[in-house]
């Protein structure tokens, strides 16, 4: 059996909706293959183990510090070998998946591979991953670079323009600037876009901080609510009468291929936080209604899956990803986002086309596992007698 790792919560405005991915990952790792080790990260950035960390019971608001204080505190070094230690905070007491630890204190388990399941900042934007690169172990979702520019808003636009995907037109500033010139900002943004307008924080996800505004004191309402999430805000122009489209890329840099297309349904004029998984069942993925397969002529369908899969390749994402499109009423195709860690993996997308999600995951799983063998044949050392030649007080120079 392989001992999988799946780190979830974690410091993030999506740090619900990240557990719900989590214990949805764990409930469907393959038995036979595959033995779940819950790693949860709380909003304060503590690393905790518990078996009973696989049960959304134990993450109510009146279970969450009992068990919290019950659990293993996480100790895990950036240094090859995979190994976290889990140190007891109850030393008398032996639980579950700890019962064969070499002391009443501590336990150290090897891990054979990492589902991370973390949605927004510090999980989903290349911050764990640069920790996951550091120790070798294998990981399902896309390395430093293509969580960072999946993360940021700003710099994935960037790069889908340069890549030739279609993008709708924007405009960014920072907070310091809106503080600074607040009626600057207002008519650099009037003069460049048209109403309505979408304000959203750069670095954050699941609708949060987003706003529509469709007039100036709209925008500038929109403007206060999003620079309390970040340090740049982008604002882009609106679609008139958008049809929202969403297909799932997985694949690694060799390979990638596109899902079916969903279109979610949604009674408001987008997709609030609430729409996404509040008013449905977790269960089904998200909490929105949807149409999969989406109901698009044929060619619109082959367009939207080959821009996701461009998209997919341009910010080096490996692994599972969600990108999400705008359509006008006369289908032309806009690339809105890609999440690279997208709620519940997106296996809601690929279940109708005959993946199960025990399926999906093992596919993650493999998928990390060759990438971690490609790296491994990279040269990371240089055998040199630079040290010997270079003296104290010395000008070192790079040719």
């Amino acid at each position: 059996m392989e001992t999988i790792a799946v780190i979830f919560g974690g410091r993030s405005v999506e740090h619900e909706v990240s557990v719900v991915t989590g214990l949805q990952v764990m409930e469907n790792l393959d038995p036979q293959r595959f033995t779940p080790l819950p790693v949860y990260i709380t909003k304060d950035g503590v690393w905790y183990s518990h078996p009973e960390f696989t049960k959304v019971e134990s993450f109510r608001k009146d279970r969450l510090d009992s068990t919290l204080r019950a659990a293993y505190r996480v100790h895990w070094e950036p240094v090859p070998g995979n190994v976290l230690r889990l140190e007891s905070q109850e030393p008398a007491e032996r639980r579950g998946w700890f019962a064969k630890a070499k002391t009443p204190e501590v336990q150290e388990v090897r891990v054979d591979a990492v589902i991370p399941a973390l949605h927004g900042t510090y999980g989903e934007d290349g911050a764990l991953q640069g920790f996951l690169e550091l120790t070798g172990v294998p990981y399902t979702s896309a390395g430093v670079v293509g969580s960072a520019v999946g993360m940021d808003k700003i710099v994935m636009k960037s790069v889908f323009r340069g890549c030739g995907i279609p993008v709708v037109p924007y405009e960014w500033f920072t907070r310091e600037a809106w503080e600074r010139d607040p009626d600057a900002v207002v008519a650099r943004l009037e003069a460049n876009l048209s109403y309505p307008m979408f304000v959203k924080p750069c670095n954050l996800g699941s609708s949060v901080g987003i706003s529509r505004a469709e007039n100036e004191a709209e925008l500038r309402q929109a403007i206060e609510i999003a620079q309390h999430y970040d340090t740049r805000i982008l604002v882009e122009q609106g679609v008139e009468r958008p049809i929202e489209v969403n297909v799932s890329v997985i694949g690694d840099e060799t390979a990638s291929r596109a899902s079916l297309c969903e279109r979610p349904l949604s009674w408001e004029k987008f997709l609030t936080y609430d729409d996404k998984y509040i008013r449905g069942n977790f269960n089904k993925g998200t909490g929105a209604s949807r149409e999969i397969p989406a109901r698009l002529p044929d060619e619109v369908t082959e367009r939207v899956q080959a821009l996701a899969q461009q998209a997919f390749h341009a910010v080096q994402a490996r692994g599972v990803v969600r990108v999400d499109f705008l359509l006008t009423e006369d289908h032309q195709i806009f690339v809105n986002e890609i999440n690279t860690i997208p709620g519940s993996l997106a296996f809601y997308l690929w279940e109708p086309a005959g993946m199960p999600y025990k399926q999906l995951l093992t596919e993650l799983i493999d998928i990390a596992k060759r990438e971690a063998d490609r790296k491994r044949r990279n040269i990371t050392s240089f055998d040199s007698d630079l040290l010997e030649k270079f003296q104290r007080g010395s000008k070192l120079g790079k040719v």
